[in-house]
């Protein structure tokens, strides 16, 4: 009995420790610390959260940039990959309605979805692909939508970590901000 009232006793500590206490304490520090992207990487428009810098939305109107297909329709809680095999016959059939939505040459980021499928960012390719349809529908000059691609465009992390990346978020409220 001695036992079994140790061993619930230094449960009950090491639930509180590592089940309260230091969760606490790294949510605290990251506060502190890096208080924008604890907090979620919250975008604002007008006061107001329209979504986060490191999640993608689902974008489908022809006046807005598209994110990168997503194997669970953007949704954050049971987000993942497809799962699905080379030889798969479903994987196939994706591939071949993304080409027909974006285009024999799309991106091959525009045709697949990616691991977590919420990847907030596109290639420089896909954005360039997509100017002409977002210019028209927008009534712009396409240069001017080119050019503001160009502008968003971030260069590899550090300058060696990853590829160039277009956040679809960021180039849209971009969009909706002009008059």
């Amino acid at each position: 009995m001695k036992t079994i009232l140790q061993a619930l006793r230094l449960l009950l500590v090491l639930t509180v420790l590592t089940g309260v206490a230091y969760p606490l304490a790294v949510t605290a520090v990251a506060r502190l610390a890096f208080p924008h992207r604890s907090s979620g990487s919250l975008v604002s428009q007008g006061g107001k959260p329209v979504g986060s810098a490191l999640l993608a939305q689902k974008f489908e109107d022809e006046r807005y940039f598209w994110p990168r297909p997503s194997a669970n329709d953007y949704a954050t809680v049971p987000s993942g990959a497809s799962n699905l095999g080379p030889t798969s016959a479903a994987l196939r059939k994706a591939i071949t309605e993304r080409r027909e939505k974006y285009g024999v040459d799309a991106p091959v980021d525009m045709l697949t979805a990616s691991a977590s499928g919420l990847d907030p960012d596109i290639s420089p390719e896909a954005a360039a692909q997509q100017v002409a349809r977002v210019a028209a529908a927008r009534h712009l000059p396409t240069e001017r939508v080119a050019a503001m691609v160009r502008e968003v465009t971030q260069p590899p992390q550090y300058g060696i970590f990853g590829e160039p990346r277009v956040n679809v978020l960021a180039l849209n409220l971009w969009l909706d901000a002009i008059k």
